[in-house]
């Protein structure tokens, strides 16, 4: 099956994958923004956006996902971005076929093992029974038991849409996602070097990168740099728009 995507713009390809609870609809203004330079193509990872949904959910099947569509597409020297759990899939892939990767950018993640971090967030999602939901201002305030940051919520009930029938549904497999949360977690094997191009991209107020995980990363990626930006947290690329695509496209034109 494939995956469902995006392309826009002209020049050497960019590949964007967005991170969990998101989908390729996140990233349209980042990516309208590099398509002046590049092809970006806009992926929806499986059980998101308008992808397929799946039982199996972990980065052996996103990054064999990822390879049967670059292989569709039949692009070389592409660049991959990933946010969050699509930066770990870019770099699960990148370990796997790093043959035609000409940089990776990662943005808000490192290759190490994270614990569950969305679990409230599961619950929450869970807690709203679609088949009774007569609006999203309904859902907005269920998910606020459980989920206190407005554009948090704002950006997860993007996930609603309307069915055939007019009743509200989701479009993320929550299922899936619930039964396989621990795996989103998991680490890049320490054996793994990945002698790429690599720009890690942090926000400034995020745990996600620490100061402490530099070591480990440049251990592993040889070629990479790292760039804060301050006062900003997990979702840097919507909180931080212009000096996010600033820092993005100066790394894409470095020969």
């Amino acid at each position: 099956m494939t995956l469902n995507y995006r392309i826009i713009g002209r020049g050497p390809p960019l590949i964007i994958l967005h991170g969990l609870f998101g989908s390729l609809d996140n990233w349209v203004s980042v990516a309208k923004n590099l398509a002046v330079n590049s092809t970006v193509c806009l992926v929806d990872l499986r059980n998101h956006g308008q992808s397929f949904h799946d039982q199996h959910f972990n980065y052996e099947a996103m990054v064999a996902d990822l390879d049967n569509l670059i292989n569709e597409l039949r692009v070389a020297d592409y660049s991959i971005l990933g946010h969050s759990m699509g930066g770990k899939v870019a770099m699960f892939y990148a370990a796997q076929s790093p043959h035609g990767i000409k940089k990776l950018i990662i943005v808000d993640i490192a290759p190490k093992k994270y614990p569950v971090y969305h679990q409230q967030i599961l619950d929450g999602l869970s807690s709203i029974n679609t088949e009774e939901l007569s609006s999203r201002r309904k859902a907005d305030d269920l998910l606020s038991k459980f989920v206190h940051d407005p554009k948090i919520r704002q950006f997860l009930l993007k996930n609603l849409k309307r069915s055939s029938n007019g009743s509200l549904e989701w479009k993320i497999n929550l299922t899936a996602i619930h039964n396989h949360i621990n795996a989103v977690g998991d680490a890049l094997s320490a054996t793994e070097l990945i002698q790429i191009p690599t720009l890690f991209i942090r926000g400034g107020s995020s745990e996600y990168i620490r100061e402490e995980d530099y070591s480990a990363i440049h251990q592993q990626f040889p070629q990479s740099t790292i760039n804060t930006i301050p006062e900003v947290g997990h979702w840097v690329h919507a909180e931080a728009p212009q000096a996010f695509l600033e820092i993005v496209q100066t790394f894409l034109d470095q020969d």
